[in-house]
């Protein structure tokens, strides 16, 4: 994973992106490119078999091309081998397609949003949980929750 490191003031409301130049505030340097799940990873809060299902998962949400367009096409990159050996491009979208979708459907009922919005979106747990109305701090606990239905989906051991 290539590392982008961005400085972040610290505010009362939490880290935001430094502007101007001020007074003398506290900062901190993070990395812009790591993902929720692998900064819950890198951290202890994941074990592995989790993060693996989160990756896969993540993995046939892109080769699904689920995500927003935007105005230059970049195919992705051929891969020898794997679950989609020996089909031609449409084929393999297809095929990630109803992976991502059963994967998502192994999770449960209601499940499918905290995976989608932490592991396809992005979001990081509290934004999630706000958005979803969920009480401060649950989201960790329900993500493992839908993270293991996945990695038994995808049959990590």
């Amino acid at each position: 994973m290539q590392r982008q490191l961005v400085e972040r003031e610290l505010t009362p409301e939490g880290p935001r992106r430094r502007k101007g130049v001020g007074r003398r505030r506290r900062s901190v340097t993070v990395n812009a490119a790591e993902s929720p799940l692998a900064w819950l990873h890198a951290r202890g809060h994941l074990d592995d078999r989790l993060f693996d299902a989160g990756e896969r998962l993540r993995a046939d949400y892109e080769r699904a091309q689920l995500s927003a367009s935007v105005t230059m096409r970049w195919d992705p990159v051929r891969v020898k081998g794997g679950p989609d050996a020996g089909l031609n491009p449409t084929e393999r979208q297809i095929a990630a397609r109803q992976r991502f979708d059963r994967a998502l459907a192994a999770a449960g009922k209601g499940l499918e949003d905290v995976l989608w919005r932490v592991i396809c979106a992005g979001e990081t747990l509290p934004v999630a949980e706000k958005t979803l109305a969920w009480p401060a701090r649950s989201g960790k606990l329900v993500l493992k929750l839908a993270l293991d239905r996945v990695a038994d989906f995808y049959r990590i051991a």
